[in-house]
């Protein structure tokens, strides 16, 4: 089967289509065959009555009632001079009726012709018109009941093409590919024949482009046949001679009313049945030209009617929500809702660019993790959870002693990354995508159905739409049937009723490729029947590599994944060490796959699994079948290419994916082809996309990268112990103006309480200051406050009141400031408890109490009391949701764990067991699952020289330990205090 690839946004063409007039290769589908209704046979009873009569019964009763109408003889001149009788009225009246009966007649016997045999469209007889219409109409309803009534009324997209042109064999069996994977799939072994046919049919199809028709022409969207779906691109590309030129098809058919009563919004848009207006200089034997065309009466009809709307209202309505943007719209799902007003769920409210080079407020962000949302929220997420480990393991004095509470400052790129991946990140978004898939599995397990393959997934305003491979029946509620069998869709208010649900996750090789408009498109790299190619200019490949590649590793919505980097990548690895591996050159990478490959294939046939998805929803669903995706950056000789296309044949049914660079765009064994421009867009013309492709230029995934290394849990402490970013004075002359108490109850003291509904925001705002003393980026304070996004201007309007709120100094100096960078920074009269906390805490013990016992006592013993609870205890449900990206909530128990370790320990030095017990039991009220706390606890009850007490102790930590059982620590610990302490607590049980 030839394969047509791609042409170049900037002219290189890398292979056209077939020739426009060419039947397209399908593989041979099943005849549907719809099934009568009684109506049907009632229509067609009526025909034939009315066929009988005006064929049959016409002629017989002028025959028998008025006979022969014209003269036997030759009139002479005296007829002209007769008097018109009634009886020469009725003669002349009859001929007029035997002319139109003869001119019936013959539309009938032309109609009959072309409806058996059911080639070309039917003859058209001189004048008939609404004639031939009755005829035409009344043969089909009559032959709509018959064995040929599959070909009697054929669609515009049946015409031009032939029996053969459809029973062409396929060099190997493809995979479906339907809705915006428009492209007809192949194996590898085709290739090369492919490649050559190709050529020959560029060169053919390029002396049709300028052929220029006056007449008006049609095309009928064909329905779907097999792995083909339609699109405005690929119409285009057959009858225009260049894909890009569907704009022109899209601006002729807007807004006008198809068939079925819905209308073309957008280009991606459309629908089987639905028939466009083509520009004149259309050709190709699937076309229709009016008014002279001569098809089923149905159709004719659709088309008569269709092109009443030509002088449709451009401006019509809202039905046209995309139809500002028709350069850029893709095959999206048909259920989009309309716009919300502005008010963007958080899941789309970067897909817009977020600002322009010349914003002031931008600062030079990195705007590829501003605008790439789910990417965003990966990193971040894995981010925190590296900064969580580091801090524990850091507490725990696992690595090279002790780094303190504070991990280091990123300064620079570093810091800059840091502050768009806060802006950019949707975490809400990730976490609705990952329970609805996994929700969706558990549904389909527990009603005993097989996983669908997905191709695609299309997040667009909240709602969910997934692509499936082909039609898999009714999905499940709340889940409804998208634009078609192959679509299902999740309306975000139904994605926010699931909940964590224990099952795989079922499609973890979704990635982003891009957005279109107010749509972010997921593909899913493990379903795909091959390889996915990428071309375009090494440096933009590499950024498009990258950004997939650290979204795989880090993303929400999977479990276990391996992904391999060839050719690229080394210092990626960082970013998920667990998941990503890096190989030097492609001799390893056929080496690796080709075990894995054979190792899968078995693992599946013992396992009796058809499939990976299959197997994901049994008991195994854990452990096993987890994707294995392969990012080769680099092309890869011809020899190797054909090696990896062998063995990308059967990759989609055992969880790999292959993504493979490329020059030329010609890559043997090529499913998708996709190509990268320099203006950012990620072109896959016969797969209906042109998107704003998601990137992660070099210069960013350093910045990236750096984040990751400095958290690294296992990286050596470089230089001395980080110090908190703010240290206050602590003495009586060090009181502050305002005092926010955070630590506990939320409660601020040196400030009126604000009016009105803003006083939540300007709280809100003033925690987040006091949290990051550095100094907080104006955007990433509107994101943490209006995580559905704001205008500027709202923002600022806000930053005012805090200002104003604040007031100034003494001197005059206000007490909220912008910094050299514009981030927004406090003064420091502007103090919280979590201040003052962390600075006693220091002081204690790298001041002044190094020297002074009394000093250490005293200020550890002030430290603790200033602990009233958990981080801002009453915050209002629904707000402060940016702490998710905080690691405070892991800090500061740490914090009050090694305040209430570092006082246990004076007392202990004194001999004051109790005293010290009492500093442990109300550290343990902030810091419950510290086991440092717990173990210095059963020291300090040991020192009492109470048995019992600790007999006690011991059997209330098993309780809490649950299955799980006592850390090894602990269980150390009670060996070497109190050695029978198993029996103990069994007899305490």
């Amino acid at each position: 089967m030839p394969r047509r690839s791609t042409s170049s946004s900037t002219g290189r063409s890398t292979g056209n289509s077939t020739a426009s007039n060419a039947p397209r290769n399908r593989t041979p589908q099943a005849v549907r065959v719809r099934r009568r209704s009684f109506g049907d046979f009632v229509k067609a009873f009526f025909a034939f009555v009315a066929l009988l009569v005006l064929v049959v019964g016409v002629p017989g009763a002028l025959a028998v009632l008025i006979g022969w109408p014209l003269p036997h003889g030759a009139p002479g001149l005296d007829w002209l001079q007769r008097e018109i009788t009634v009886d020469t009225f009725l003669r002349i009246l009859t001929v007029i009726v035997w002319l139109a009966w003869a001119q019936f007649t013959a539309c009938v016997l032309v109609e009959v012709k072309a409806a058996l045999s059911g080639v070309g469209v039917p003859g058209r007889v001189p004048g008939a018109g609404p004639s031939q219409l009755l005829a035409r109409q009344l043969v089909a309803a009559l032959l709509l009941v018959g064995a040929t009534a599959a070909s009697l009324t054929p669609g515009l997209s049946n015409l031009g093409h032939s029996l053969e042109g459809n029973q062409k064999p396929t060099v190997a069996a493809a995979q479906a590919t339907p809705g915006i994977f428009a492209q007809q799939q192949e194996q590898a072994a085709s290739t090369a024949a492919a490649l050559a046919e190709q050529a020959s049919h560029a060169q053919a199809d390029a002396g049709h482009s300028a052929k220029q028709h006056g007449d008006t022409k049609y095309y009928r969207i064909q329905p779907p046949e097999g792995r083909h779906h339609d699109s405005l691109w690929e119409i285009a590309q057959r009858h225009l001679g260049d894909g890009r030129r569907y704009k022109e098809i899209y601006e002729l058919n807007k807004d006008r009313i198809q068939p079925d009563g819905s209308r073309l919004s957008e280009a991606s848009l459309i629908r089987p049945g639905w028939i466009m207006e083509m520009p004149g200089d259309a050709h190709g034997g699937e076309l229709v030209e009016m008014p002279d065309a001569h098809v089923s009466p149905g159709v004719q009809q659709q088309i008569h009617d269709y092109a009443k709307t030509g002088d449709h209202a451009q401006g019509g309505g809202s039905q046209a929500q995309g139809g500002g943007h028709a350069d850029n719209q893709v095959s999206v799902p048909q259920q989009r809702p309309a716009s919300d007003g502005g008010q963007q769920h958080a899941g789309d409210q970067h897909t817009a660019p977020a600002a322009s080079s010349s914003d002031s407020s931008t600062f030079g962000l990195p705007q590829a993790l501003i605008g790439a949302p789910l990417l965003a929220a990966g990193l971040l997420g894995a981010l925190g959870r590296r900064r969580r480990q580091a801090l524990w393991q850091s507490a725990l004095g696992a690595v090279a002693g002790r780094r303190g509470m504070e991990p280091p400052m990123p300064t620079g790129d570093a810091a800059d990354a840091q502050d768009a991946l806060l802006i950019g990140a949707d975490p809400d978004g990730v976490r609705l995508l990952d329970r609805s898939l996994r929700g969706l599995a558990a549904q389909l397990a527990g009603e005993s159905r097989a996983l669908p393959t997905v191709y695609a997934a299309w997040l667009s305003n909240g709602d969910l739409h997934l692509q499936l491979a082909q039609p898999a029946g009714k999905p499940p509620a709340p889940w409804q049937l998208g634009q078609d069998q192959t679509f299902w869709m999740l309306a975000r208010t139904d994605a926010e009723r699931y909940d964590d649900v224990d099952t795989a996750a079922p499609y973890p090789g979704l990635v982003s490729l891009g957005t279109m408009d107010d749509s972010r498109l997921l593909l899913n790299l493990e379903a795909v029947p091959g390889i996915v190619s990428l071309s375009g200019r090494e440096a933009d490949r590499a950024a498009v590599f990258a950004s997939v590649a650290a979204e795989l590793a880090t993303n929400g919505w999977s479990d276990r994944m391996t992904i391999t980097l060839v050719g690229f990548g080394e210092d990626l690895t960082p970013l998920a060490p667990n998941r990503l591996r890096h190989l030097d050159g492609i001799d390893d990478l056929i080496e690796t796959m080709e075990a894995e490959t054979r190792q899968r294939r078995g693992a599946l046939g013992a396992a009796g699994h058809d499939s990976v998805l299959t197997g994901r929803t049994g008991p195994a669903q854990h452990t096993r079948w987890a994707p294995h995706l392969v990012l080769l950056a680099a092309q890869p000789s011809a020899e190797d290419a054909v090696r990896l296309a062998e063995l990308a044949s059967d990759a989609s049914r055992l969880g790999i994916g292959y993504l493979v660079g490329t020059e030329t765009g010609d890559l043997p064994g090529a499913a998708w082809e996709m190509e990268i421009t320099g203006q950012g867009k990620l072109l896959a013309p016969l797969l209906g996309l042109e998107l704003d492709a998601q990137m992660l230029p070099l210069a960013t995934q350093r910045a990236v990268v750096e984040l990751f290394v400095e958290a690294d849990p296992e990286r050596e402490p470089q230089g001395p112990t980080p110090t908190p970013p703010f240290l206050v004075d602590i003495s009586e002359q060090g009181r502050p103006a305002v005092y926010a108490r955070l630590v506990g109850p939320y409660e601020i003291i040196g400030l009126d309480t604000p009016d009105g509904d803003r006083s939540a925001l300007l709280h809100e705002a003033l925690a987040l200051l006091l949290l990051h003393r550095e100094g907080v980026h104006p955007r990433v304070l509107s994101s943490a406050l209006w995580p559905r996004g704001v205008t500027e201007d709202v923002r600022d309007a806000l930053l005012e009141r805090l200002a104003a709120w604040l007031g100034a100094d003494p001197d005059g100096s206000p007490r909220l400031s912008a910094d050299a960078t514009g981030r927004l920074v406090l003064a420091k009269s502007v103090v919280s408890d979590l201040d003052v906390l962390r600075s006693l805490y220091h002081e204690a013990t790298q001041g002044k109490g190094v020297d002074s016992r009394a000093v250490r006592g005293r200020l550890l013993t002030d430290a603790l009391v200033l602990v009233r609870g958990p981080l801002l205890a009453d915050r209002p449900e629904g707000r402060y949701r940016w702490l998710t990206h905080e690691i405070i909530d892991a800090q500061l128990p740490l914090l009050v764990a090694d305040i209430g370790l570092a006082l246990s320990a004076f007392h202990l030095e004194k001999d004051r067991a109790e005293k010290a017990i009492e500093a442990l039991n109300a550290a343990l009220n902030s810091a419950p699952a510290d086991e440092r706390l717990w173990n210095e606890l059963l020291r300090a009850t040991h020192a009492t020289g109470d048995e019992t007490r600790l007999q006690a102790l011991a059997a209330d930590l098993v309780n809490r330990s649950g299955a799980r059982g006592l850390p090894p620590r602990t269980e150390a610990l009670l060996d070497e205090l109190l050695p029978s302490w198993r029996s103990g607590v069994a007899a305490v049980g």
